[in-house]
This record gives C-alpha cells, sequence and structure tokens, in this order.
C-alpha cells in the first residue's frame, strides 16, 4: 500500500492493523461517491490538546472529513472507562480542528449502503452550495489575502500573522479576523472566554477559494 510506504513510527503500526472496516468504508463509501482516493489518507494523524497522539480511520482533505468505521462489539461492548473517555477526547479534537465527524457501523456499510452514500452525497451537496453562494459575495481584498496565508501556514493563525501579511496595525487585523468569523470562514481556538489568540479556517473557506478560482 502506497500509504504504508510513506507512514512512520505510530501511524505506521495503525496501517499495518487488521484494516477490513477501513476498507469496507472505503469500497461501500468513499470510492462509490468520489471515484479517486485522491486527497484521502487513511489513519490520519492528531494531536489533542493536552498532546495525546489520535488518529483518524479516513481524512478526507478537500472537505475536511473525517470517516470512521466502529465494530459493535469492539466500540459498545468491550470498550473500558479509559477507552471511552480516550474517544470522548478525541471526538473533541476532530471537532477543534474543524473536522466534520461522519462514523458508520460495520451493519450499516453491510446492509445500508445507500443510506451510508447518500449522506456524504448530501454533504458534497450542502458543501458545494454554500461555496458557490459565498463566491457570489465580494470579500475584501484584506479577507482574500488573510484565507490565502492561513492556508500556508502549518499551524493555527495569529493575529500577527495578519499584520504581517496586510502589514498593517492591530485594529484593521482585528476587524479584518471578526469579519471572517462572522462569515463562518475562521474560527477562534483557545480557552479564553473573552479574548483568543489563534484562530483555524473553517472547511467553508478552502471551499471558497476552489470556487473563486473557477468563475
Amino acid at each position: 500500500m502506497q500509504q504504508r510506504e510513506s507512514a512512520t513510527g505510530q501511524r505506521l503500526e495503525m496501517l499495518n492493523r487488521d484494516l477490513t472496516g477501513t476498507k469496507k468504508l472505503l469500497e461501500v463509501v468513499v470510492w462509490a461517491v468520489l471515484k479517486s482516493f485522491e486527497g484521502v489518507t487513511l489513519e490520519y494523524e492528531m494531536v489533542s490538546s493536552t498532546g495525546v497522539k489520535a488518529y483518524i480511520d479516513v481524512h478526507y482533505a478537500p472537505l475536511d472529513v473525517a470517516f470512521e468505521c466502529d465494530g459493535f462489539v469492539a466500540h459498545s461492548e468491550k470498550i473500558t472507562r479509559d477507552r471511552f473517555d480516550f474517544e470522548k477526547t478525541r471526538v473533541r479534537t476532530m471537532a477543534l480542528i474543524g473536522l466534520t465527524y461522519k462514523p458508520y457501523s460495520k451493519d450499516q456499510l453491510d446492509k445500508q449502503p445507500d443510506a451510508c452514500r447518500r449522506s456524504f452525497f448530501e454533504l458534497i451537496g450542502q458543501r458545494s452550495s454554500l461555496a458557490g453562494s459565498l463566491a457570489m459575495e465580494q470579500l475584501s481584498v484584506y479577507e482574500r489575502e488573510v484565507i490565502r496565508y492561513a492556508l500556508q501556514l502549518m499551524r493555527p493563525l495569529r493575529i500577527s500573522d495578519v499584520n504581517y501579511t496586510l502589514q498593517c496595525k492591530y485594529d484593521l487585523s482585528h476587524k479584518v479576523i471578526y469579519q471572517l468569523i462572522n462569515k463562518r470562514l475562521l474560527k477562534p481556538i483557545g480557552t479564553g472566554s473573552k479574548r483568543y489568540h489563534e484562530y483555524i479556517l473553517l472547511p467553508l473557506a478552502k471551499e471558497y477559494l476552489v470556487q473563486r478560482n473557477r468563475i
């Protein structure tokens, strides 16, 4: 498998496990809908706020979707309390980094494949509709530049990044960030309830740029 060749460490160990459920998910949903594996990563690695690594069965980068296939016995009947707690942390981490969580059970993939595929089609349609309507909306030059710059970063966006890319002072940077948050293109992260210092792009921002480049 090509993904094993480029993997190292714990991710490689995950890829060497029994991936029967993941293969079923790829066959029934991902390949059936996309007819391609471009943008798909198996055992996608993410890091929780406490620094613990966690993995997603299948990640589809263009829409930032996290697909998972769970067996009833492994995930319901025999789960320990510690594992249950870890799973909740994992789901919160997905939400924190802006992933859309799409879990399927093995029984659903076997008995309701059309419904499983339909849920993915509906998500694609929803995102395309939102992105298409947003592309018709005029974003300012400042907003577009911040989105482009944020996509190049390998970490969350900070207000100092906005100052740098726009060559402006704090007041304007704060205004642009606030506008992007209101348009659901940017989301603040952190523990502060009133002031935030880091932000992540939401999937719609990426879709906006794709749609805009096609116009």
